[in-house]
């Protein structure tokens, strides 16, 4: 069998395979995503990671792929990457103090099966003095994140506790993809 496509251009999804020994190779991938037009922030995660997957670029035939797209959803409200500071800035204000959730639907195409599913963490954030959200900012860090921060950066002095997976809250739940491709490769 062909090896593990990863239809992502996230350094923290293939940091998070490397870490736990999954190899793999990166792809990119044709899909254009578009947060806008769901009402089910689950649903759109796990279109989005299968849309991802099969628009994955240059995989051989055979291959297994792995897309994955991960959001921030706090009050039914989907957050995103931001665009810039101020968008940066409002998010990080909507968190503070609050419970979130962060969903990661995956993608796995394997033997000629599409297996889908996701993942949800509740993520529970201190309150925010402005001057630790400035100076977030400032560092650059919530730029390419969804919800404006990243867990295992300093991102992570403000989580009070989860309930989920960790590497979830990071874009990828490895544990969980780990199990499917047991299953699906008949080693479970």
């Amino acid at each position: 069998m062909a090896g593990l496509y990863l239809a992502s251009q996230s350094p923290r999804r293939t940091e998070l395979l490397t870490q736990v020994g999954i190899d793999h190779i990166v792809v990119s991938s044709a899909y254009e995503e578009a947060n806008k037009g769901y009402d089910n922030p689950i649903e759109m995660v796990k279109e989005q990671a299968l849309g991802k997957a099969r628009a994955a670029v240059g995989v051989p035939e055979g291959s297994i792929v792995l897309g994955a797209d991960t959001i921030v959803v706090l009050d039914n409200q989907v957050l995103g990457k931001p665009h810039d500071e101020s968008e940066a800035r409002h998010m990080l204000e909507r968190l503070s103090g609050q419970v979130h959730s962060v969903i990661t639907g995956v993608a796995l195409l394997i033997k000629g099966q599409e297996i889908v599913f996701h993942n949800e963490t509740k993520v529970y954030f201190k309150k925010l003095a402005p001057f630790e959200i400035e100076s977030y900012i400032g560092s650059g860090e919530p730029m390419d994140k969804a919800g404006a921060y990243g867990i295992q950066g300093k991102g992570a002095l403000w989580v009070e506790k989860i309930e989920g997976s960790y590497t979830n809250v990071v874009g990828l739940p490895v544990e969980h993809v780990y199990d499917e491709l047991c299953k699906a490769l008949g080693a479970k």
